[in-house]
């Protein structure tokens, strides 16, 4: 008996990039592009303003390629960051040996969070309490700064952006001392370095995803361009 030949079904071939759904990554790509391409005189109020609807209308990917394929600033060579391992150790003289700010908790909970004004050195200290630090929204005037932390029967939360540069050194005594590592994509990033200790406690400091320093106030921006356009 002849054996059949069987031919295997054709695998769905992948979708075209054109194809895929847009994001609001790419629409903020483009309507950056258009922006650009407004403040340069290279469209007018009225075709700008046209094309950004068109922007915010598109579904795909290939919707929005159209719009600024007329564009230099579509066609430019956008260069990968180079990220850039942060220093072990803060730099000689760069750190004061007195606190700009000391965060205590005794029997109780400390906390500072929200938009502040980060110090150059922060001490934190919890004794059968919790301090929490949160530095996800807070203005980094210093390219380095030194949280020391020390816990006994306590706990020492320390919260950043995830883009700058998260450095530790410290260790627990029957206790619990955990720094994720962390490396900005910007050299020039601010650095936070955590020491200390944890007896019969916990500190930890982890990067609060989401949150980015220095670019707090463009996304506001951004949000307020967003909703001027959507009623033009």
């Amino acid at each position: 008996m002849d054996l059949q030949k069987q031919t295997a079904p054709a695998a769905a071939s992948a979708p075209a990039t054109s194809e895929l759904r847009a994001s609001d990554a790419d629409r903020d790509r483009v309507a950056d592009i258009l922006r650009d391409a407004l403040a340069e005189g290279r469209l007018t109020a009225e075709e700008h303003a046209e094309r950004v609807e068109d922007v915010f209308r598109a579904k795909t990917v290939g919707e929005l390629e159209p719009l600024v394929r007329d564009l230099p600033g579509a066609h430019q060579h956008r260069t990968p960051p180079a990220y850039a391992a942060a220093p072990g150790r803060p730099t000689a003289g760069a750190i004061p040996a007195d606190p700009d700010e000391n965060v205590i908790a005794v029997f109780s909970s400390a906390v500072r969070k929200g938009r502040w004004r980060a110090g150059r050195r922060i001490h934190a200290y919890s004794i059968f309490g919790s301090v929490e630090i949160d530095l996800s929204e807070a203005i980094f005037e210093y390219q380095q700064v030194v949280i020391k932390a020390f816990s006994l029967f306590g706990n020492v939360e320390v919260r950043v952006p995830e883009n700058v540069s998260l450095r530790g050194t410290g260790g627990g005594v029957l206790g619990n001392f955990e720094v994720d590592t962390l490396d900005a994509p910007d050299a020039e990033a601010p650095v936070v370095f955590v020491d200390g200790w944890a007896v019969l406690g916990n500190v930890e400091a982890r990067p609060e995803r989401g949150k980015l320093v220095a670019d707090i106030l463009d996304r506001v921006q951004r949000k307020v361009d967003k909703s001027v356009r959507k009623h033009l």
